[in-house]
């Protein structure tokens, strides 16, 4: 965890996963974080979310880096790769377990979806690996208690968040049955690693956010403060993804991207802007910056 005192106060990032070019959704969450940063004199980092290597598109990684350089969506240090700290997801996962916080769990997703209740994010997984594995089942994935953990904290657009961990997720997965460290493990981790203060993206992710905290505390590492924009949907209601057929974004006139972006998050952009220059459209940006003009709901129609 970062000590050095004459760092600034507040550290930003955006971490795409690398599964297809950038699209409209992420380059709303990537021009606010970048705007909340500059706006406060602070650092803003990217990191490149590339756990999962059967989803990731071959390329993708370096065509996000170059997208965002045509957008004037310059960070600070290199970028970060998390396939790169298998070690430190594995020290965290062995601090927990030393602790007997984790378990192994032989339980397939169909098993687990047959016996379980609907939760916030999927099925609530129902403790039947706690007290140990049954004789004939061998170990699949590694879970994390929740012990009933109850968590609430004030989001910067969504409000008061409040999760009952044990009934809304249950015991959750920190290492995957491909071997694979689990997402909510790992961002803990690289955003404890690069004293990361304000996370700022989409409300797609806002269900994560009391399970990450609960590994922060576990951990003994800071919560950083949150702020979740609303998720660009589709005219089906269908956030904006590869899977959704989310279109890539055209850098041949890098400006109108920025326009509709700002747009989408309430700034009211000069209609001009839209065929100005990325310079001189960022500059307004920063100039002009409202986050209070956010709208406050977890999804929004794209073409608004």
């Amino acid at each position: 965890m970062p000590t050095d005192s004459t760092r600034p106060t507040y550290r930003g990032r955006f971490a795409p996963s690398p599964t297809g070019p950038l699209h409209f959704g992420s380059l709303v969450a990537a021009l606010a974080g970048f705007l909340e940063a500059r706006r406060a004199g602070g650092l803003w980092f990217v990191r490149i979310d590339d756990l999962d290597p059967p989803r990731e598109a071959p390329g993708a990684a370096d065509a996000i880096l170059r997208t965002l350089e045509a957008l004037g969506l310059t960070w600070d240090g290199e970028a970060g790769y998390q396939s790169r700290h298998a070690d430190r997801y594995a020290d965290a996962l062995e601090r927990l377990r030393a602790r007997g916080l984790v378990y192994a769990c032989g339980c397939t997703r169909r098993e687990i979806a047959d016996s379980a209740l609907a939760g916030i994010d999927g099925p609530v997984y129902p403790g039947t690996c706690r007290a140990g594995l049954a004789p004939d089942r061998e170990a699949r994935t590694l879970r994390l208690r929740t012990d009933g953990t109850q968590i609430e904290f004030h989001d910067r657009w969504q409000g008061i968040v409040a999760c009952d961990l044990g009934t809304q997720v249950g015991d959750f997965v920190l290492k995957r049955a491909d071997g694979l460290y689990a997402y909510q493990l790992a961002v803990v981790v690289d955003d404890a690693d690069l004293g990361i203060t304000d996370v700022v993206r989409g409300a797609d992710l806002l269900d994560s956010t009391p399970r990450q905290i609960h590994i922060q505390r576990l951990l003994g590492l800071p919560t950083p403060s949150y702020a979740h924009l609303p998720a660009a949907v589709n005219h089906h209601g269908e956030k904006l993804s590869k899977q959704t057929y989310a279109r890539p974004l055209d850098t041949r006139a890098p400006g109108a991207p920025l326009h509709r972006a700002l747009a989408y998050l309430g700034q009211q952009p000069p209609d001009a802007l839209a065929e100005a220059p990325t310079a001189d459209v960022l500059e307004w940006a920063r100039a002009h910056w409202q986050p209070e003009r956010v709208a406050r709901t977890r999804t929004r129609p794209a073409h608004d």
